[in-house]
């Protein structure tokens, strides 16, 4: 399965990335929740900063893209095959970036895809 760091990550139950990283866990993908509050997310710790990480193969953003900027130099280092653009995460900059080093970028819904087969 696809090991997905969650940038954006978060305790409240009423966002769409904590909806993401549920989802992801049902479907059997290893998830790695990072983001700026200390909470857990079905068991799986919020990581907080710039965590090292292994064997990423999707970063999926549920950040807008002035947020992003911060972290453009460690979602390269994590040397992702994919980043997922979520709805609100959209950001011209970081796709061509992340292109220009040959990483597949995505506008997509993280839950759409995974409820259509697609992700």
């Amino acid at each position: 399965m696809k090991k997905t760091l969650v940038l954006g990550a978060t305790p409240n139950p009423a966002r769409y990335a904590y909806l993401a990283v549920i989802r992801l866990k049902l479907h059997g993908h290893e998830v790695v929740p990072v983001g700026i509050r200390e909470g857990r997310i079905e068991g799986i710790e919020i990581q907080q900063g710039m965590p090292v990480v292994e064997g990423v193969d999707t970063v999926t953003l549920y950040l807008n893209a002035q947020r992003q900027h911060d972290y453009y130099d460690y979602i390269f280092s994590l040397k992702p095959r994919r980043i997922i653009f979520n709805p609100g995460a959209e950001n011209p900059e970081l796709v061509k970036l992340a292109n220009e080093r040959g990483i597949e970028t995505v506008e997509g819904c993280t839950l759409v895809m995974l409820s259509i087969g697609a992700y």
